[in-house]
């Protein structure tokens, strides 16, 4: 399954090393090269055989045998990389002192080098694979508009009134509301689109999502909860009775709504209900259950909702919807129809995953009849079968290419929000993503090509989406999770570390000699503490709930257990200094790094494979001495402080084109904007900047400022500005004017400005931006207490987010924001109306307010029911909280 793939990746990965790092495999430079000419046959012949249905058995030897050496081979090249970088990083003293072991070791890899190659030509040689009757067409590729998705909520309109009702009338006291229904039904899905819906939010403002399951964590659970109700990070160091009591302080005298979600066990209601303080404030908990007698235990005074099955009609609705795109079935498939939604019998998850096979494949009566035939085999299957029958055709249905992508799911600990940010970025430092000839489109945008085509097949649900429509995070069902981690564990792709003892650990369940991925789920320090090693580690994914310091000692444990690493993402681990063993894993190709260090060392260069970087830091500016411009591959550096970088030193580089994949730069000081940071990164698309931004607009009576050089970015999308003058008092830091339009990026669509205090007549210029289409307003970046929008202006804006500010009076009008979607006000204290003109802008659908006036809210209602009347049932009004201070 993921041989094609990995074949892809190491193939890249020698070319690289041959291209740029050649020097370091001098002694093995020719059987590397006739490596990559070898497996580039291998490469093509899987692509064929993946498109064959005949004899199965043969393909799957194949599949295995190439796997084996594959995975062999990649070991060896990067072990004979990484000894002989280490070699060349040792000091005069070190390195004589290694000058007999050194070359040992390299000899002796040279030797499994050969070795695999002689493995690679007795696979050519063997008929029965047919590599001598290969041929190969590849096309180019173009990129495909992202599909536009519905969520399944067919049939569920009446179940949602029904559970709304229990939850918004009656009884005073606390109340449990319960779910139930067996898997796939979609008690999830009727869960969020009640936790969603505006009404609701409306009427509990305080509110919280978990997720239980069989195997939960209750320390973590209560975090969770306390996360979302507080907005901030509970201290990992509250025990369960201090994380329960901090709740329960927090909703004493609140009205609250907590969904618990997949709770299997009367035990798992009894440990977590301690936590809900019973109050006389309508308070509710909404709770969902396989299972009936769980539901009863946790109130048995109100009869659970059951969830019935879609009736026929809304089975094919919904199969409809999600097979074709909501047309009409044409009559040449109606047989195919009938008999797949038959045999669905009315479980919704059953009907998404198959109608997702069928999606692209348009009135091709073959497939339908392909897909009806297999459907067939539900007949004599119990629900469970048939459940674990959908998943497995829909993903023997997906192109070859997405098969590693969708198993990576399975890495994530279930029910996680993935932020899609992380999750494209890992693909691609993964190998999962790779580029064809003729194919004119960037890795980010194939990674997120595939994300939508998972998202048409109904297999990812959509967490968030961001102001722009594009997906923020997202996760996929509990029964596609668990999918994901039993067929990983088939063909070792990861292993999941959960639930470790420092005293009891042992690894026999886990084959750290073939181990590739660890996803860490347990307490981090313990596992640490138990001193793992992983020869084949490629990647280290911490997901604990736990955050740990490293003292000094400890700083390299994770560099020298686990030497060929490409992901280390552990963002729950600090370090209080920069780990030196660090720059050892010169095949880092993503890296998150928590720590409390202001300097990046140079030393950092030569991790030069590094495609993501993201730093957290306690400090507030960061001064990174490697020189980046080295980590040709480098494509995000993302940092919270604010960075100090610099231009290339004259050698840095080799051709111009090898820093051109830099496309995130967040977040640089105002000094960092220069012309040979710029020029040296021309195709950034998101720049981020923080510091004294007066430094930026500054011209010193030459005409000319550090901003000129951002308007020569032609590729930059989204800029962050963000005035920070500490430890000055904010209002010092005012800024006077902003540059004329003209100076600004020309392909700027998104733009956040903070604190930078300035006049509200300056909106006019950016009004003048033509591209503009996002425009966040956050704390303090435009004070006043009159705002007048002017004509001719925002002709492209379709989000308007203002934070907080000291506005009074804002006049507008419908033609001064013509493609208006969405008005956010945040904290706006004084504002006394939302200008009822913009109920006049064709496109206004949602109005979100949050700690405004008495009066701003009446006049959001006024827009909200004008808009209603006119035809506009869609618009959503939000207004937090419901009680409004005068």
């Amino acid at each position: 399954m993921a041989d094609e793939t990995a074949v892809g990746f190491l193939l890249e990965n020698l070319k690289q090393l041959l291209l740029y790092n050649a020097h370091l495999i001098l002694n093995v430079k020719s059987d590397v090269e006739s490596l990559h000419k070898d497996l580039q046959l291998f490469k093509a012949f899987l692509k064929d055989m993946a498109k064959r249905d005949n004899n199965p058995e043969v393909l799957n030897t194949l599949m295995k045998e190439i796997r084996d050496i594959v995975y062999e081979a990649e070991d060896y090249v990067d072990m004979y990389v990484s000894h002989s970088a280490m070699q060349k990083a040792r000091s005069g003293l070190k390195r004589a002192v290694h000058i007999f072991d050194h070359p040992a070791k390299l000899r002796n890899i040279a030797v499994d080098i050969k070795a695999i190659r002689v493995r690679v030509n007795n696979i050519y040689q063997n008929k029965k694979f047919g590599f001598e009757a290969l041929l190969v067409a590849a096309a180019p590729v173009k990129k495909k508009e992202p599909p536009i998705v519905e969520d399944n909520v067919v049939g569920f309109e009446d179940e949602a009134q029904t559970v709304t009702k229990l939850l918004t009338e009656g009884s005073e006291e606390l109340q449990v509301i319960s779910i139930v229904g067996m898997a796939g039904l979609g008690k999830t899905t009727l869960a969020k689109m009640i936790y969603t819906d505006r009404d609701v939010e409306f009427e509990f403002y305080n509110r919280a999502w978990v997720f239980v399951s069989q195997k939960y964590s209750k320390k973590e659970v209560l975090q969770d909860i306390l996360r979302q109700l507080t907005a901030k990070p509970s201290k990992s160091d509250m025990n369960e009775a201090e994380l329960v009591d901090e709740i329960r302080k927090f909703l004493k005298e609140a009205k609250y709504l907590i969904v618990m979600d997949d709770v299997w066990t009367n035990d798992a209601w009894d440990d977590l209900k301690t936590a809900f303080p019973v109050n006389k404030k309508k308070s509710r908990i909404l709770l969902t259950t396989r299972i009936e007698k769980v539901a009863k235990c946790a109130n048995p005074n109100i009869d659970p909702h059951k969830l019935r099955f879609l009736t026929a009609q809304e089975s094919r609705t919904l199969f409809q919807r999600k097979a074709l795109g909501s047309m009409e079935c044409p009559d040449e498939l109606r047989d195919h129809e009938q008999r797949i939604v038959q045999k669905c019998k009315g479980l919704p998850l059953t009907i998404v995953v198959i109608g997702g096979i069928l999606l692209g494949k348009g009135k091709e009566s073959e497939s339908w009849k392909k897909v009806a035939e297999s459907v067939e085999a539900f007949i004599n299957m119990d629900e469970q079968k048939k459940m674990d029958h959908s998943i497995q055709m829909s993903f023997d249905h997906l192109p070859y290419h997405l098969k590693t992508c969708f198993l990576y799911f399975g890495i994530y600990p279930e029910d996680f929000q993935i932020p899609v940010w992380k999750l494209l970025r890992l693909w691609i430092a993964e190998g999962f993503i790779q580029q064809s000839e003729g194919m004119n489109m960037s890795l980010e945008d194939i990674a997120e090509e595939y994300l939508e085509d998972f998202i048409s097949r109904n297999l990812v649900m959509v967490g968030q989406r961001r102001s722009n429509g594009k997906v923020k995070t997202c996760h996929i069902h509990d029964m596609l999770h668990l999918f994901c981690k039993t067929r990983a564990a088939q063909e070792s792709f990861f292993v999941e570390i959960t639930q470790l003892n420092q005293a009891t650990y042992s690894s026999p369940n886990i084959d750290s000699e073939k181990c590739r991925r660890l996803s860490i789920n347990s307490r981090i320090s313990n596992y640490l503490f138990s001193k793992p090693t992983g020869p084949r580690v490629r990647s280290f994914l911490c997901f604990s709930h736990e955050e740990i310091t490293l003292q000094n000692e400890q700083n390299s444990s994770i560099p020298r257990a686990f030497e060929l690493l490409r992901v280390l993402d552990g963002k729950p681990i600090h370090f209080t200094r920069f780990p030196p063993d660090l720059t050892q894993l010169v095949h880092l190709r993503y890296l998150v790094l928590s720590c409390t260090i202001k300097i990046l060392p140079a030393s950092l260069s030569s991790l030069w494979n590094i495609q993501t970087l993201v730093v957290e830091t306690a400090s507030r500016t960061l001064e990174i001495k490697a020189d980046v411009w080295k980590m040709i591959q480098m494509r995000h550096l993302k940092t919270n402080a604010s960075t100090t970088l610099k231009g290339p030193l004259a050698k840095s580089r080799k051709s111009k084109e090898d820093s051109l994949n830099f496309k995130t730069l967040s977040t640089i000081s105002p000094e960092s904007c220069t012309e040979d940071v710029f020029s040296a990164a021309p195709n950034l698309s998101k720049l981020g900047i923080r510091g004294k931004i007066a430094k930026l607009l500054d011209t010193k009576g030459t005409g000319s400022s550090l901003f000129d050089s951002l308007g020569k970015l032609d590729y930059l999308e989204n800029l962050k500005l963000w005035n920070d003058v500490f430890p000055q008092q904010p209002s010092e830091g005012k800024i006077r004017s902003l540059p004329q339009s003209y100076q600004f990026p020309s392909k700027l669509k998104k733009l956040t400005i903070v604190d930078t205090m300035l006049d509200w007549k300056h909106m006019s210029t950016l009004g003048l931006l033509e591209g503009l289409e996002i425009l966040k307003l956050k704390d303090n970046a435009f004070i006043g207490d009159r705002w007048k929008s002017q004509d001719g202006g925002f002709r492209s804006l379709t989000v308007l987010h203002i934070g907080r500010t000291d506005l009074v009076n804002w006049m507008a009008s419908a033609l001064h924001f013509p493609r208006l979607k969405c008005l956010r006000l945040n904290h706006c204290s004084k504002l006394v109306e939302v200008p009822f003109e913009l109920a006049n802008v064709p496109s206004f659908q949602i109005l979100d307010l949050n700690c405004t006036t008495r009066a701003a809210a009446d006049s959001a209602k006024k827009i909200s029911e004008h808009k209603k009347k006119h035809g506009g049932n869609g618009f959503k009004l939000s207004i937090y909280p419901p009680d409004h201070n005068q």
